[in-house]
C-alpha cells in the first residue's frame, strides 16, 4: 500500500471525524468500527478487496432514488459469511471515512452506491484501487476517494487534510469537479459553450480507440482538443441510452439543479428503455422487501420524463402483452438492443450499464457512465471519461469444439494479470485468428463482459463480419473506412496472447467471476437447483443456437430436466425470440420442460424469474457476473450456455460433451 506523501499545505482543508470504518475480513473488525471504537490500520488487515457495488447498494435499494438510500450502504457487504453492516448503521455511527482494500467497486454501474455512501454521511473512501465507473461516479457527486493509505494515520491524528492531498494523482478533470462539488456544478460553470475542433492529422500510430474518441472530443476550457491516455476529456456522443433504474435518479437530479422545464441537447440521440423490471412481481427479493409498489412508480418516473422530452422509448413485454404482441413492439435489454438497432462502426455510444460495451463487437467506443454523468450529458451533450490505456488481446489458433466465447472470458477473468487487477480502466482490444472467426453475437459477449474484466471497454476492429451482421440483422449496407482498425505501431500498455486451443470449457466458481477454472478441474459433483440461460451476455441469437443444440439433442433422447432442477431460458430482445419461433427451436424447449421468459434482465440483476430463494440452491447460470447476492441468496456457478442447457438435463454441472457421453 503507498505511503502518503503530503503535499504542500492548502488554503483549503477538510477534518475528517478520526473514527474510521475499516471494511475488513474480520466481522468483529466491522463491527467495532461502527460501534466507535478507534482503530487503526493494522488492526484491520487483511481488508477486503473486491468490494462489489452490489455489496454497498443490493439491487433491492436501487428503488431509491434520493437521501433514503443513505440508509443502506454497506447492507450487503460480507465479511466471511457474515453481513455485519444493517440498515442505518453507517449513518448512526457518524463515520465518514471508509477503508477497503484492491478493487474496490467493481461490477455494476450503479451510482446509488456512492450516493448511498454519501447520503449517510461518507466523505472519503480510501482503498488500494477503485474500479473506474464507481470512481467517476464519486467524482460526479463530490465524494473523495484515494489510494493514500498514508491518510488513515493522518486522519486518525486529527489532521486537517489539505484538499490538494485528497486530489493527488488525479487527472486535472477531475480534481477541477471535484474542487466544484461534482459534475453539474463544474457542468455550469465550464460547458456552456463546447465544440468537436477539427480532428488531428499529424497524429502519430494510434489504436482504432483513440481515433474514434479523437474524433468525438470536444474543447472546453479545462480539457484538450486531442487528449491523450491519462487526459480527462470530454467526448459528444452519437446516441446516449437509459434504463428505469437511473431515470429516476436522473431526472431528479436536473429538475433540482436547473429546475423545470428542462432543454435537452439534442434529444433524438437519447433512447430509453425498460430492461430490468418486467417480471419483478415474480421477484422473490422485491416482493418480500414490498419494494414492487416502489419499482412501478421508478418505471412511470421514467415515462413521464421520455413523455415530456418526446424520447424514443422501448417498453418491456408482459407475459400477457407477448401472447397478443403483433410484432410492432420492439423490445429488450438495453445494450443489446443498441448493438440491434443503433450503434456502427466509428460510432461513440454511451449508457448507464456496465455491459454498455456490448456494442464494442460492432467496432464503436461504447462504455457506461453513471446517473451524475447521463444528467449532465442530457443537458450539454458532453461526456467524460478519463482517457484510458489499451490492452491488446491476441487470441491465436482456434477453439475446440464446444468452446464458446464465454468460456474464452472465464479463461480470460481468471489469468493472474487480470486477477490483479491488470485490466482495471483500461481498453480491451481483441484481435486474432480466434476473433476473425467469431460471429458479431459472440464477439459481444467479450466486449460485453469488458464489464467483468475490469476494463473502460472493449472492442473489435469491423470487418467483413460486420458488414455481414448489419446487412443480415439490420439491412444496412454499411461501407468500412480505411482508417477503422488500429495502426500499426499503435501503442498499447500490453499485449496478451492467448491460445485458443488451449482454453476448454470453463465455469467460474461461486463469489467472483474471477474465480474461473476447466469445467474437468471441478474436484467434486455440484448438484444444482436452477440453471438460466439468458441475460445480454447469453441473451443472443447464437446462444439461443447454443441452448437449442444441447436441448434438441436430450429430448430426441426422450431426455427432460432433471427431477428437482429448473431451467429458465430468457431472451435478451424480442429478435431474438422471434428467431427461435422461426426456426422451431421452442418445440424441443418445451420437451425438455424449460421456462420461457420474454426479454428482460431477469434473474441476472436478481429482478425475475431464475433466481434462488434460499441459500442452499445452487445455480448454473449463463450470466455474466455472480457476485455475493446477485441471482438470490444461493450459490451461483457461471458457464457458457451449452454448459447450462446440459447440466439443466443431468442436474448437475457437465459439459455438453460429457452428457454425450452418458447418453451414447
Amino acid at each position: 500500500m503507498p505511503a502518503s506523501t503530503p503535499a504542500a499545505p492548502s488554503a483549503e482543508s477538510i477534518r475528517f471525524d478520526p473514527r474510521i470504518l475499516f471494511l475488513s475480513c474480520s466481522a468483529r473488525i466491522v463491527e467495532r468500527g461502527l460501534e466507535g471504537e478507534p482503530l487503526d490500520l493494522a488492526d484491520a488487515l487483511p481488508l477486503r478487496d473486491d468490494v462489489s457495488t452490489d455489496e454497498i447498494t443490493p439491487l433491492p435499494i436501487l428503488t431509491h432514488y434520493d437521501d433514503k438510500l443513505g440508509r443502506y450502504p454497506y447492507t450487503g457487504f460480507k465479511a466471511g459469511e457474515a453481513t455485519p453492516i444493517g440498515t442505518d448503521a453507517v449513518r448512526a455511527s457518524g463515520i465518514e471515512v471508509v477503508v477497503a482494500g484492491r478493487r474496490y467497486g467493481k461490477g455494476s454501474s450503479r451510482e446509488h452506491s456512492p450516493t448511498a455512501e454519501k447520503a449517510a454521511g461518507v466523505r472519503l473512501v480510501i482503498a488500494e484501487s477503485f474500479e473506474r465507473l464507481y470512481r467517476q461516479n464519486a467524482d460526479n457527486i463530490g465524494l473523495f476517494t484515494s489510494t493514500d493509505f498514508g491518510l488513515v494515520a493522518r486522519i486518525r491524528g486529527g489532521e486537517a487534510i489539505p484538499v490538494d492531498d485528497l486530489v493527488a494523482g488525479r487527472d486535472a478533470l477531475a480534481a477541477a469537479i471535484l474542487r466544484s462539488g461534482g459534475l453539474l456544478r463544474f457542468g455550469q460553470r465550464f460547458m456552456r459553450d463546447i465544440t468537436v475542433p477539427p480532428e488531428a492529422r499529424d497524429a502519430g500510430p494510434r489504436t482504432l480507440f483513440e481515433k474514434i474518441v479523437s474524433r468525438h472530443a470536444l474543447a472546453t476550457e479545462l480539457t484538450q482538443a486531442h487528449p491523450a491516455p491519462g487526459d480527462g476529456a470530454f467526448v459528444r456522443a452519437d446516441l446516449r441510452f437509459i434504463h428505469e433504474y437511473y431515470t429516476g435518479m436522473a431526472a431528479h437530479m436536473l429538475h433540482a439543479t436547473f429546475g423545470r422545464p428542462l432543454a435537452l441537447h439534442d434529444a433524438g440521440s437519447i433512447v430509453v428503455f425498460e430492461d430490468h423490471t418486467s417480471y419483478v412481481a415474480e421477484s422473490p427479493a422485491h416482493v418480500r422487501g414490498g419494494l414492487v409498489p416502489n419499482v412501478h412508480r421508478m418505471v412511470e418516473a421514467q415515462r413521464e420524463f421520455a413523455a415530456a422530452h418526446g424520447l424514443r422509448s422501448h417498453r418491456t413485454l408482459t407475459e400477457e402483452e407477448a401472447a397478443m404482441d403483433d410484432g410492432t413492439n420492439v423490445a429488450g435489454i438495453s445494450h443489446a438492443m443498441v448493438a440491434e438497432h443503433y450503434a456502427l462502426p466509428g460510432q461513440l455510444v454511451v449508457g448507464t450499464d456496465s455491459h454498455t460495451p456490448h456494442s464494442g463487437a460492432l467496432g464503436c467506443v461504447a462504455f457506461g457512465v453513471g446517473t451524475t454523468d447521463m444528467a449532465n450529458a442530457f443537458v450539454t451533450g458532453a461526456v467524460r471519461l478519463t482517457v484510458p490505456q489499451s490492452l491488446k488481446i491476441v487470441l491465436d489458433g482456434a477453439l475446440a469444439v464446444g468452446v464458446t466465447a464465454k468460456d474464452v472470458v472465464l479463461h480470460l477473468l481468471a489469468l493472474p494479470f487480470v486477477r490483479d487487477g491488470g485490466g482495471v480502466g483500461k481498453v480491451f482490444e481483441f484481435t486474432g485468428d480466434v476473433v476473425r472467426r467469431m460471429t458479431i453475437d459472440e464477439r459481444a459477449t467479450l466486449t460485453n463482459m469488458t464489464a467483468e474484466l475490469g476494463g473502460f471497454t472493449g472492442l473489435v476492429a469491423p470487418d467483413a463480419e460486420t458488414v455481414r451482421f448489419l446487412r443480415e440483422r439490420r439491412g444496412i449496407d454499411f461501407e468500412l473506412e480505411p482508417w477503422m482498425r488500429s495502426d500499426d505501431g499503435a501503442v498499447y500498455a500490453r499485449t496478451l496472447h492467448v491460445d485458443g486451443t488451449r482454453i476448454p470449457p470453463m465455469v467460474a466458481a461461486p463469489g467472483d467471476p474471477g474465480n474461473g477454472l476447466p469445467l474437468a478441474a471441478v474436484a467434486q459433483r455440484v448438484r444444482i437447483d436452477i440453471a438460466y440461460g439468458g441475460s445480454c451476455t447469453a441473451g443472443k441469437r447464437e446462444d439461443f443456437d447454443h441452448y437449442h443444440a444441447v436441448l434438441r439433442w436430450a429430448a430426441d433422447r426422450g431426455l427432460q430436466v432433471a427431477p428437482g432442477v429448473e431451467l429458465f431460458l430468457q431472451f435478451g430482445t424480442t429478435a431474438v425470440r422471434d428467431h427461435c419461433v422461426a426456426a422451431g427451436y421452442m418445440n424441443a424447449f418445451e420437451r425438455v420442460g424449460a421456462r420461457m421468459l420474454q426479454p428482460s434482465c431477469g434473474a441476472c440483476g436478481n429482478c425475475g424469474p431464475g433466481g434462488s430463494v434460499r441459500a442452499d440452491q445452487v445455480t448454473v447460470s449463463a450470466i455474466n457476473r455472480n457476485f455475493p447476492g446477485r441471482g438470490g441468496p444461493g450459490q451461483v456457478w457461471l458457464a457458457s450456455p451449452p454448459t447450462v442447457a446440459a447440466s439443466a438435463i443431468a442436474g448437475e454441472l457437465i459439459s455438453f460433451a460429457a452428457l454425450q457421453a452418458r447418453h451414447p
